[in-house]
Order: structure tokens, then C-alpha cells, then sequence
């Protein structure tokens, strides 16, 4: 049921003579199985085989390319049970999830290949009779591509699908803790006619991979999703090389709920988005800022609601959350229920692990949560929905915007003058009003301040792998 794993080098699956790694299930903290490790000649072979395959993909026309998108899209779209049933194995969240993951990833490879005919240049007039003059877009050449562990299929179709498609070639360094979903989608992407050298992916020790890709003179574009120290520390790496990036970082999504507010729907599009595997999403709800008209019944809507869903192996029929990523996650949703609590907060339902086998964690609403508290200075990652209130819009919108975080945030509201005021005052990449779905295959995503820099998706997901290039001819 769970995928082989194994590297892919120069369009060679390589599993044999490397030491590994366990890969673990945080449902049941069992071995799903090893996972081979690059060594330093795999890299230097991955950097090598990229850069061969690159004059060629660069130069193959964008509907060719786009074919290849198109039938690795179909591939994943005919396997996607089994490789949801491996997403799932290995990273916890609920078959239904990963199922629907994997096929919005399938879309993301169709919305790459249909883009990347559109990557048009332009003439502009020259101010002198016989000057033409061009602006070009040129693949950035070799790129490396680093993806996390909270949504195996979606980001690294993201990156791969942009990149391919944009006509440059990569190395993908996924997560090692889910590592089977990447190389489903590596299987797919060679079945479907992707060159060798084009696609390779490699897994091992993040600091010691990122490092020595990073240094490679033939890397030109590096994109990271993750944590912003993280980032932070790629681009300082990258800075050497004047690399471009894409930097994808931490989040820390405020929800303010004014007083014309469709109560029950707000409610019930929170309950929702925010208990979505299990918190752990770079643009879920973070803190809660409800108009005091609202509040009480915003509480006890969202208490009644977390206390519905059901926890347990995403496997299981039924299963509406499951476990965090590892126990070191439970233990810092105990750390962050704990400082609100001592603070003066009110634990509304959960704040405790579940069992004593995998990695669940009891979905929490707290409310009354102080300014100062972790839960709302910094990144929760987890199912925990602190709550306060507040009475005036432009106060609780700079208390929306006080932290350095500024990828995703949202608002209720019925009033148009509200809205027109959240939509201008927040400082996010991403706004979500009257609702939460903010990300699909054909608009941008991407965070300012600390939540870093570009976008994925949309036209502008390709542009991010472009060079532009002016050509003036007399």
C-alpha cells in the first residue's frame, strides 16, 4: 500500500547502496519503511544531469512541454487512490484529504501546461525610426526545489509544474518525513516523457542538501516553502550566488469577524478550515478577532463544532482530523495551551493529547487569550483556535497586523464599507473575505514582510522561473 521509495538521478530510480532513513506513520509511530539517502555524488550527479538536460527542455517548444504536463497530470489522476492511501500513511491527515490533494495537484500540472503557451513577449515602440525593440521571456535554467511535510502532493506539484513547465529543469528535495507522495509524482513525470536529467529528486540531511545545492554555480533559482528562519537562512546562502528565489515562509493568519457578520456561516467556514489537517497549514486560521456583539455565540459555536470532530487514523472510515506530524508537534501545542492558560485564558474544550500511541491532539478552542500569549505572537501549526474580542475595525485590523507574519489572513463582515476597509488595510498576500478558499491552480500564492517573497500559481507562478531579457535591434 505505501509507495518504493528511492532517488531519482539523471532518469534513474536509485534505491540500493545508501544508507536510510525510517519513514514513520504518526498515526501508529510505526515504520512504514526506509528511505535511501543521497550522498554527495548523488548531488553532484543530480546538478550535472540537470544541467545537461537543460539547453534541450529549455529549448523545446512550450506545447511539447506541456504534453509531458498533461499526460503526468493524467498518471496521477488514474493512481490517485493509491497515492492518496501513501499520502496518507505517511504524513496523517484523512484519505478524503489526501485524495483531494493529490487531484487538485493533478490540475496544478494541467494549469502549468496550458499556461506556459501564454508566456508572451512584447514589442515596444522605439523612439527612433528603425530601432525594434523587444522584452523576452527566458527560462531561468536549473532549479532546486525545496518542499515541506504538511502537503506532500500540492507543493511539490507547485514548483515542479511551474518550473517544468517555464522550461527549466530541477532537483526536488522533498520532505523525508513524506517522502512516497514525491516520488509518485517523479514515477509519473518519467512515465509521462519527461527527459532524464529534467526531473530528479533526492532526500537526506536538509542543512547538509541545501547547502551544497545552493553552492552549485549551475543552480540559478532556488524555491522554498517552509519556516521563516529557514528561509531566512537559504537566502543568505543564496545571496552568494545572487540566486533568485521564491521564498514561501511562515504564516500567522488573524480571522476578524465585525459585527454585521453572517454569524452561523463564519462559524461553520472556521470550524472547517481551521481543524483542515489537523492546523497544520501555512495559511489556516491562526487568531480569532470577534467583534463583542458576536462573541460569546462565536465561542460556543466553534467549542460545539471542534468537539464534533472526529480524531483518529486517517485511514479509518468516518475520520475527520487526524494526527499531528510527530511528537514533537504535541508537545508544543501542550507548551502553547499552557502559557495562554497561565496567562488568564479560558480553555474552552481539548488542550490535551489523545492516547498514547501516534501523535494526536484534542481539537482546542481557547478564549479570552491575551495579547501577549504564543498563540497569538507566533505560528500555532497545529488544531488549537485562540479567541478574543474586540470593538473598534481599524484598532482590531493593527492588532491583525502586529505580528512580522503576512502571508494569508481573512474577515467576515456583510457591510461594504467593512470590507473595503479590511481589504485595504491588511497586509497580507492573501485575503479571504467570507471564506477560505484562497488557493487554487490558476491564482497567485505567496506572502510580504517575514512571510517572504513570489508567488506560486497563476501566471505568476511561471514568471518566477523567468529570466526577462530586453533586446534592442537598429
Amino acid at each position: 500500500m505505501y509507495e518504493s521509495l528511492a532517488l531519482l538521478i539523471d532518469g534513474q530510480f536509485i534505491a540500493e547502496g545508501r544508507a536510510t532513513i525510517a519513514v514513520e506513520n504518526p498515526a501508529t509511530g510505526t515504520e512504514l519503511a526506509r528511505l535511501p539517502v543521497a550522498t554527495t555524488e548523488d548531488l553532484d550527479r543530480a546538478v550535472a544531469a540537470a544541467s545537461r538536460a537543460f539547453p534541450a527542455w529549455r529549448d523545446t517548444s512550450a506545447f511539447e512541454r506541456g504534453q509531458v504536463l498533461r499526460r503526468a497530470a493524467q498518471i496521477i489522476r488514474e493512481r490517485a487512490d493509491a497515492i492518496a492511501t501513501t499520502l496518507t500513511l505517511e504524513q496523517g491527515k484523512p484519505l478524503a484529504e489526501a485524495r483531494g490533494e493529490v487531484l487538485v495537484s493533478a490540475d496544478i500540472f494541467d494549469w502549468a501546461a496550458e499556461e506556459a503557451r501564454r508566456v508572451y513577449g512584447r514589442i515596444v515602440p522605439g523612439r527612433v525610426p528603425g530601432v525594434r525593440q523587444m522584452v523576452v521571456h527566458e527560462a531561468v535554467g536549473v532549479a532546486a526545489l525545496f518542499t515541506p511535510w504538511n502537503f506532500p502532493a500540492l507543493t511539490p506539484a507547485r514548483k515542479l509544474a511551474a518550473a517544468l513547465a517555464a522550461g527549466c529543469t530541477t532537483i526536488l528535495k522533498a520532505a523525508e518525513e513524506t517522502p512516497g507522495t514525491a516520488v509518485a509524482f517523479a514515477r509519473a513525470l518519467v512515465e509521462a516523457g519527461a527527459p532524464a536529467g529534467t526531473v530528479n529528486l533526492v532526500f537526506g540531511d536538509p542543512a547538509a542538501i541545501s547547502a551544497h545545492l545552493i553552492a552549485q554555480t549551475a543552480v540559478r533559482k532556488v524555491s522554498f516553502t517552509g519556516s521563516t528562519p529557514v528561509g531566512k537562512h537559504l537566502l543568505r546562502l543564496c545571496a552568494d550566488g545572487v540566486k533568485r528565489t521564491t521564498m514561501e515562509l511562515g504564516g500567522n493568519a488573524p480571522v476578524i469577524v465585525t459585527a454585521s457578520a453572517d454569524l452561523d456561516a463564519a462559524v461553520a467556514a472556521s470550524a472547517a478550515s481551521k481543524f483542515r489537517n489537523a492546523g497544520q497549514v501555512c495559511i489556516s486560521p491562526s487568531r480569532f478577532f470577534v467583534h463583542e456583539s458576536l462573541y460569546p455565540r462565536f465561542v460556543a459555536g466553534m467549542t460545539a463544532a471542534a468537539q464534533d470532530v472526529r480524531v483518529g487514523d486517517g485511514l479509518s472510515e468516518g475520520v475527520t482530523m487526524g494526527p499531528l506530524a510527530s511528537a514533537r508537534r504535541v508537545t508544543a501545542m501542550e507548551e502553547a495551551v499552557a502559557d495562554a492558560v497561565a496567562r488568564g485564558a479560558k480553555l474552552e474544550c481539548g488542550g490535551q493529547r489523545i492516547g498514547n500511541r501516534g501523535h494526536f491532539f484534542a481539537p482546542t478552542v481557547i478564549s479570552g487569550v491575551p495579547a501577549d500569549a504564543t498563540l497569538l505572537t507566533c505560528e500555532t501549526f497545529g488544531p488549537i483556535a485562540p479567541m478574543t474580542s474586540f470593538t473598534d475595525l481599524s484598532d482590531v485590523i493593527a492588532r491583525g497586523n502586529s505580528v512580522e507574519a503576512g502571508l494569508a489572513a481573512y474577515a467576515f463582515s456583510q457591510d461594504r464599507a467593512e470590507i473595503a476597509a479590511l481589504m485595504k488595510g491588511i497586509e497580507a498576500g492573501i485575503v479571504g473575505i467570507n471564506g477560505f478558499a484562497v488557493s487554487t491552480p490558476e491564482t497567485p500564492f505567496g506572502g510580504v514582510k517575514e512571510s517572504g517573497h513570489g508567488q506560486e500559481g497563476g501566471a505568476e507562478g511561471l514568471e518566477a522561473y523567468l529570466n526577462v531579457k530586453f533586446i534592442s535591434e537598429s
